[in-house]
């Protein structure tokens, strides 16, 4: 199936940053696999580059996004990531832009220009409401936005931040109503992610939240759940097609 029919809100991103690798990287994926297919409900998946083609090899239901992907076609380009490679390893997905690892707003630009020329899907994280508005003029399939300064931390945007996440959703539907708007930042329990979804997002995740609990794949399990009865529970008329 096209990555594109496989992407539907609600989205649960697990991104795996340097927190994971190898062996652990693919026994994380395998859970995220099996609750993806038990729950229905789409999982970006992101681990390191060169963990993309064992995950994607070990997974039939995530959705495997590189970390990053440069603007750059074959040829020169000296430590870029391809985005044909990454396409050649598996993944079905690049995130573009996040905090730790910024772009300029033409290399955005460009970036989701070539990932649309070899079907890849793109997440592009932004910093503000304006931001993600700035992004989704390029056509993404999803804006993540979230403050910087929440990222990694305990203080949830869902309470700390509730003007800027609906400000976000009105800016970016706005634009193009079809992007998926995402928030994610200091999304560390069960309660941060029910109350993200309140708000009104079409996904949330959690990277320290998982990673760093005493059992992420039960923090996943947990996570994960949580999110699909906050979408039931917001989402009532939704048909038994549009329900994970």
């Amino acid at each position: 199936m096209d990555s594109r029919h496989r992407l539907r809100a609600p989205v649960f991103e697990i991104g795996l940053k340097a927190y994971a690798w190898g062996p652990e990287a693919v026994r994380l994926a395998r859970a995220a696999d099996r609750i993806s297919e038990e729950l229905g409900v789409s999982i970006v998946f992101d681990p390191q580059t060169v963990d993309i083609a064992a995950v994607a090899r070990e997974t039939r239901h995530l959705l495997v996004f590189a970390q990053h992907m440069d603007p750059v076609a074959p040829g020169r380009g000296v430590g870029s990531v391809l985005a044909e490679a990454i396409r050649e390893a598996g993944a079905v997905g690049a995130m573009l832009n996040h905090s730790e690892r910024r772009m300029t707003l033409s290399d955005i630009h460009r970036a989701v220009g070539r990932a649309r020329e070899l079907g890849i899907l793109t997440m592009v994280y932004a910093d503000s409401p304006e931001e993600a508005a700035a992004v989704a003029l390029f056509g993404p399939d999803i804006v993540l936005a979230e403050p910087p300064d929440l990222i990694a931390t305990s203080r949830s945007a869902a309470t700390e931040m509730r003007g800027f996440v609906e400000r976000t959703i009105e800016m970016v539907r706005g634009i193009d109503p079809g992007v998926i708007v995402m928030s994610a930042a200091g999304v560390q329990t069960t309660e941060d992610v029910e109350a993200m979804i309140g708000l009104g997002v079409g996904g949330t995740g959690s990277s320290s939240g998982i990673l760093k609990a005493d059992d992420p794949i039960a923090m996943m399990e947990a996570m994960v759940g949580a999110m699909q009865r906050a979408w039931l529970k917001t989402h009532p008329r939704a048909t038994a097609l549009d329900r994970p």
